[in-house]
């Protein structure tokens, strides 16, 4: 059969990263990963796979991080046993990250079933559980970087350092199917080469098709040199410092967690003026630091960058919730990091609601933030936003650094993709919202490349000059709806912009005709039974 891919997630969006490969030699997914954003986006979790996951032949796992690695539970819940391919890197990040995104589902189903409860609505389960982790793990089967293997007859698969994360590889396939078959490349998500503690983005040359992440394909960025990265670290812990502090850092807790640490450390022993407490209070992060210890050796500089983390008498981990409410007694100048990175989950959602109000605090965001997340209003500006049903006034200093991404840039991306030459077919794009996926296609059609945007569930008949659509997206999302807030997060800003409009109001009368003219347009409660 003519090989076909399907697109399950990360279509127009940068998220639930989920590939299905059918040939004749099986049913392959390439990552497996959860959605996050738009909790109209998120509910594609709870859904059933769009395929069934005991027809699964094997997963072929790009990296570690939760978007591409996060419903593999929930696949073996659903009837998978066949083999997770990842790098050592990759597997024991997910032995961390799997647990902990398992936990975070226990306890947030806990707490909304609570609620639920008091307000009559259905209760819910979680996506999958704790129990689900260890036959996961068993699982996986790991490869190695640039070494060939077949992992189904007339199946040779190929990992590539990716640059990105510890472990993180594009995946080469060649699919036999009649003389020469057909190459495939999967990117999985790139790292921009200059990043200072991760290996340089490799890959095959001369390939049929490539599937190309466009998470920063409408912009260029500028990743400065170590010392020109930590020279603006150093000024963003000036301007905090001076505005009383403390600094609150929304951190990615794989990867970007143990980068920002390293840098903090360098400047406040180079900069003693500068000097505080840095605590880091997440959980996974903490035991995410121990994998990469373990095995965070560079190739391109022979030696493990992260070691000095090892012993750092101003870092402070906190596992335990206490350890993070004491945070609430220290009035000095000090440092927080803790997620997650988007705001949307974890412990950061407590630190914000307790600081956010204050003009001292400073908030600084060091990542991509998704359309509809709580990271991305912050950096729109809101002066006032919405956790966990409460209003909070934006009186802290919110600001940003572009320069710790682990995505390449447009150019970074076109590049990469200039060095796999010839590309014989298309270039599908994926892992990017609407801007960048349209932003990047243009790029790269001027410069010669056929491209395709798919939609979520589409699917491509692949040939080995050609990428023909067989089967429309499914419907599961409206399109474009994967990128943009829904009404969930339309609530969220009426309710805000209610309070805020009713405060401002002069008297009881003004505020009581301005209920009455909303409540005439809701429609008249249904009578029970």
């Amino acid at each position: 059969m003519t090989p076909v891919l399907t697109f399950h997630g990360a279509a127009e969006c940068v998220t639930g990263s989920c590939m299905l490969l059918e040939t004749d030699q099986g049913r392959f997914l390439i990552d497996c990963g959860m959605f996050q954003g738009p909790k109209t986006l998120k509910a594609l979790n709870y859904e059933p796979f769009p395929f069934d996951a005991s027809s699964i032949d094997a997963v072929f796992l790009t990296h570690a991080h939760i978007d591409h690695s996060g419903l593999l539970p929930k696949l073996v819940r659903a009837g998978y046993r066949g083999p997770i391919h990842a790098t050592r890197g990759t597997r024991d990040l997910c032995e961390v990250m799997l647990a902990d995104a398992a936990e975070i589902q226990e306890s947030e189903v806990r707490h909304l079933n609570r609620r639920n409860a008091r307000r009559n609505i259905r209760t819910v389960e979680p996506i999958y559980t704790t129990a689900d982790v260890d036959p996961t793990l068993r699982l996986f089967e790991t490869v190695k970087f640039r070494e060939p293997f077949l992992a189904a007859p007339g199946l040779e698969v190929t990992y590539w350092p990716a640059g990105h994360l510890l472990g993180a590889a594009s995946i080469e396939m060649h699919v036999a199917d009649g003389g020469d078959g057909v190459r495939l490349l999967f990117s999985g998500d790139l790292g921009s080469g200059r990043q200072p503690f991760l290996p340089a983005p490799d890959g095959p040359t001369a390939v049929d098709h490539v599937v190309l992440e466009s998470t920063y394909g409408d912009r260029e960025r500028i990743d400065p040199d170590l010392d020109v990265r930590r020279e603006a670290l150093a000024e963003e812990l000036r301007l905090a410092k001076a505005a009383g502090g403390p600094l609150l850092m929304p951190t990615f807790a794989v990867g970007r967690a143990q980068e920002l640490i390293l840098d903090l450390l360098a400047v406040m022993d180079a900069r003693p003026e500068l000097a505080g407490e840095i605590f880091l209070d997440s959980p996974l992060a903490i035991e995410a630091t121990e994998v990469f210890l373990r095995r965070g050796w560079n190739p391109d500089t022979l030696d493990n960058p992260y070691a000095s983390l090892r012993t750092a008498p101003r870092l402070h981990h906190l596992m335990r919730p206490q350890e993070s409410d004491g945070l609430e007694r220290l009035r000095d100048w000090h440092v927080i990091l803790a997620g997650s990175g988007m705001c949307d989950a974890g412990r950061i959602r407590r630190h914000l609601k307790r600081l956010l109000w204050r003009k001292e605090t400073t908030v600084l965001i060091t990542g991509f933030q998704a359309a509809g997340t709580l990271g991305r209003y912050l950096l729109e500006g809101r002066s006032m936003i919405r956790i966990q049903g409460e209003d909070i006034h934006v009186g802290a200093r919110i600001r940003s650094l572009d320069s710790y991404s682990g995505h390449a840039d447009a150019t970074g991306l076109v590049d990469w993709l200039g060095a796999r030459a010839p590309v014989a077919g298309h270039v599908l794009l994926d892992h990017g919202e609407p801007g960048a996926l349209a932003a990047l296609a243009a790029r790269l059609e001027t410069s010669g490349y056929r491209t395709l945007s798919p939609a979520i569930d589409q699917a491509f008949a692949l040939s080995k000059t050609g990428a023909e659509p067989v089967r429309p997206g499914s419907g599961r999302l409206a399109p474009g709806q994967a990128a943009r807030p829904d009404w969930h997060n339309d609530r969220a800003a009426f309710l805000v912009a209610l309070n805020e409009t009713l405060q401002a109001m002069r008297g009881d009368d003004e505020r009581t005709a301005l209920l009455e003219r909303l409540a005439g347009g809701l429609a008249p409660p249904k009578a029970p039974g």
